[in-house]
């Protein structure tokens, strides 16, 4: 039974929604909150966890067809409801048991809660109801089951005979419904996790108008500062054949998904741009290959490496390690913490375009990547540098982060040569592995003497395992001394130097002076408020030193840098996309480094990006380089 007081607090909003709450057993807690009425989706808790159902356009209608049940519920009733979709022709305890017994098991968003109201179809044309399975279903806490009349012939009285409006399969697994006179409709059903490590800026959902727009969730818990993020049901995806079926992701929010704000980590931003009208294609091939979006998650303001120290627009988002005193890096920040938080989200997409990915998954314990440049379009994605940016993602488990690449990546969203400069990607499907491991000395040992032991220990895992051995080497002095660009060995400055410019233009063009002259035009004049970074590169841009022309000149001079790294250093071959493996340290030295700026000026400690004395370059540079 519902308390009191809480019963005529739920009275008044119920009436808004002409809908009656019941409760599926005598301990559970039906607590139901409207959640911006016009949208008729609804908030509510079943013992200590809260759920969101999607109220504007339901999964899918039972229609009643025995007039003896159609005054069974009166008014319209709130109840949480578990489809059962069976894949045998006569359906027995025994195997309801095992059904349920898997979603209990495998799922979490599911609950015995559920089991309160059951909806029992099946894939087979013609089905029977064994003797014993409504018994069962009624022992784990049924009142109301509901039977497909189209499957199941013999009905049974104590069962109500439905039929669906739909022709389309539905997904077995919890949902909520809304049961009238006649109908009952099947509300999408979330389970919703609070973000105490603050690394999302909001939850989302799919709108289900048919657009393939997405709503945010716009719930807070006031008390622990803390977005709320709607998370399916696995079982809704075990039918499901796709590669990412199921997979629970989250986006920075970097990228246009349709239906939301893209924010770029601005608040001037959000002000100047509209919402979304188009999901960018890399997302979207996500959410063809069967993906849940969940969230758009916090970055360093458009894409920058700013400290979390320098944030002034929000607070940068909280590392699961170290009692959330550790940093979460850069850019990509709130996607590493978070998929090193919790265990409820599968991965993150990120970008990268200097260290954005892979530095916050070296200080979060996950894995990330910066693919080759020009592996998946960035139409929809605001750029830092159109020619350096890439996108990748970021997991737990090697293994899964692995299949999770191979389904992603695809030759049919592969950028044009025109936006890398570079020549047509290959990405050959082979299995062989390098086989060698390039060993920069000036690079090692890392600063942290148990950090090194860590890092040899792995090494020579890996040669034995994969039968490789191990090439020293002075990559630094290499880099110095070739001539890439030119017969004279200053080439390496002119790389780093060509990089600077392909960044400072792509970002002038399509970030900076549109927002400046956007602002410009809605205040007086007045120069936006962004990032102390931003406000010192933008008011020193010169357009007279960097120009179309100057960047032209910048990509043709990456194209040679990115061809004589290929050919010389991480040399591709027939059996594998390189003859080696180039180990490096993303610039921690093994060291902890902290998210208040203080507490990295211990001798134990480090500020990001450090390089040794012997380095010409941050090996994280390597990647942005040379493509």
């Amino acid at each position: 039974m519902i308390k009191m007081a809480r019963w005529k607090q739920i009275f008044i909003r119920a009436l808004f929604l002409g809908l009656a709450f019941e409760s599926n057993s005598a301990n559970a807690l039906f607590r139901s909150i409207v959640h911006e009425g016009l949208k008729g989706d609804v908030t509510y808790e079943l013992g200590d966890t809260a759920y969101l159902a999607t109220g504007k356009d339901p999964r899918d209608t039972l229609t009643i067809t025995s007039s003896r049940d159609r005054n069974y519920h009166s008014p319209a009733t709130l109840k949480a409801l578990t489809v059962i979709v069976a894949n045998q022709s006569i359906v027995t305890a025994r195997y309801l048991c095992a059904t349920i017994s898997s979603y209990l098991a495998n799922d979490d968003v599911f609950s015995a809660e559920f089991l309160g109201c059951i909806y029992l179809t099946s894939s087979m044309r013609n089905g029977s109801i064994h003797t014993n399975a409504l018994e069962y279903l009624s022992s784990v806490g049924a009142k109301t089951i509901y039977l497909d009349s189209s499957i199941f012939r013999n009905q049974d009285r104590r069962a109500i005979s439905v039929r669906r409006n739909s022709a389309k399969a539905i997904a077995p697994g919890p949902y909520t419904a809304v049961i009238s006179k006649d109908k009952v409709e099947l509300l999408d059903t979330y389970r919703l996790y609070l973000d105490t490590y603050r690394n999302f800026i909001t939850g989302i959902y799919p709108s289900n108008d048919g657009s393939g727009s997405f709503m945010p969730l716009e719930h807070i818990c006031s008390r622990l500062w803390a977005p709320w993020i709607p998370v399916p049901s696995r079982i809704h995806s075990w039918g499901d054949r796709r590669p990412l079926a199921g997979q629970r992701v989250a986006v920075k929010d970097i990228f246009d998904i349709k239906g939301l704000q893209t924010s770029a980590g601005s608040q001037a931003w959000i002000e100047t741009t509209p919402v979304a009208n188009r999901t960018a294609p890399a997302i979207q091939r996500l959410v063809d290959l069967g993906a849940v979006l969940v969230g758009k998650q916090k970055l360093a303001q458009f894409a920058s490496g700013a400290n979390p120290w320098d944030w002034t627009d929000g607070q940068a988002p909280f590392n699961p390690r170290g009692d959330g005193y550790l940093t979460c890096a850069a850019s990509t920040s709130g996607g590493a913490c978070s998929v090193a938080a919790y265990d409820w989200l599968d991965a993150a997409i990120g970008s990268d375009t200097g260290v954005s990915i892979r530095r916050p998954a070296a200080v979060t314990g996950t894995f990330g990547n910066r693919p080759s440049q020009g592996m998946i379009t960035l139409e929809g994605m605001l750029a830092q540098n159109w020619a350096g940016d890439t996108a990748g993602v970021l997991m737990r488990n090697p293994a899964e982060w692995a299949r999770f690449a191979k389904a992603w990546y695809t030759s049919d969203l592969y950028q044009p040569e025109s936006i890398t400069g570079l020549s047509p990607l290959v990405v050959p499907d082979t299995m062989d592995f390098p086989s060698q491991i390039l060993y920069p000395d000036e690079q090692f040992p890392l600063m942290n003497p148990a950090a090194q032991e860590v890092l040899q220990a792995v090494l020579s895992n890996i040669t034995k395992a994969l039968n490789m051995t191990i090439k020293h080497t002075n990559l630094s002095a290499t880099l110095i001394d070739a001539p890439i660009l030119s017969e004279k060995k200053d080439s390496l400055d002119g790389l780093l130097a060509a990089t600077a410019t392909l960044t400072y233009w792509s970002s002038h063009v399509a970030v900076s002076d549109p927002l400046i002259t956007e602002w410009a035009w809605r205040y007086y004049g007045r120069f936006p408020p962004v990032d102390p970074l931003w406000r010192k590169e933008w008011s020193q841009f010169n357009a007279s030193v960097i120009n179309q022309a100057v960047y032209d000149r910048a990509l043709r001079d990456k194209r040679k840098g990115v061809d004589w790294f290929e050919k010389n250093i991480l040399t591709e071959m027939p059996q594998s996309c390189s003859k080696s493996l180039l180990i490096c340290d993303i610039g921690t030295g093994g060291l902890p480094s902290f998210r208040e700026k203080s507490l990295n000026e211990g001798p134990n400690a480090t500020f990001l990006g450090m390089m040794p004395d012997g380095a010409a370059i941050p090996c994280s540079l390597i990647c942005p380089l040379f493509g």
